[in-house]
């Protein structure tokens, strides 16, 4: 009897203890991702940092149990939507240098400092609401009536909540329309062109080296 008491409380011991080491595991890769994603240089290293994170947060639904949301995770958001990022740093072009002391619309950053400090307001007052963000702590038990959890999920998504999933699709395309938009290069006419630029032009296309099939 002593022998299975102790057996069954280092078994707790051991399970407590792996679910730390998943969380502390699963915490620094969010932070490290999230860090590179802010502080590196390089679109493309940025976007491979967020599949870090991505991966970081897959083991905290893990150890949470919620296998389900860990594999939507790496699946649609690390292996779909990141590679949707990539696609579109690539179309955009990462070689490309930008003026950023030029603003091309009037009042930008003093626009976007007021709308952070207005974000950073709402957070604070929101923070003074009790339970804003998490709400009330989780129960673990038996699901409620029969059906298994991903079909559960389904029928939350397809008939609750419904409109929020079809306005996310929408908002996905337009995601996708707007990158798209963005990545055509406006090229200039004769007329919006100095004559310096018309002369750099016309001797760039002169000193151009003819195609192979032209030579040939």
């Amino acid at each position: 009897m002593l022998a299975a008491l102790l057996a069954d409380s280092s078994g707790q011991a051991l399970a407590h203890a792996s679910a730390w080491a998943v969380f502390a595991v699963g915490a620094a890769m969010i932070l490290t991702g999230a860090l590179g994603v802010v502080l590196l240089r390089n679109p493309v290293h940025c976007a491979l940092m967020l599949v870090i994170t991505l991966f970081g947060i897959a083991l905290e639904f893990i150890d949470q149990s919620a296998d389900f949301l860990a594999a939507v995770q790496i699946i649609v958001y690390a292996g779909a939507v990141v590679i949707l990022f990539l696609f579109v740093i690539m179309f955009l072009g990462v070689d490309r240098k930008e003026a950023i002391s030029a603003e091309p619309t009037r009042f930008q950053r003093p626009l976007a400092v007021l709308l952070g400090v207005v974000a950073l307001v709402e957070i604070l007052a929101l923070s003074r609401i009790d339970h804003w963000s998490a709400g009330t702590p989780s129960q673990s038990g038996a699901l409620s009536g029969p059906g298994s959890n991903v079909q559960k999920l389904g029928q939350a998504i397809y008939t609750g909540y419904l409109l929020p999933f079809e306005m996310t699709a929408a908002l996905l395309v337009i995601a996708v329309v707007a990158a798209v938009v963005l990545s055509r290069r406006h090229q200039p006419s004769a007329s919006e062109m100095s004559e310096l630029d018309q002369e750099e032009l016309l001797s760039a296309r002169r000193f151009t080296p003819p195609d192979q099939g032209d030579q040939s």
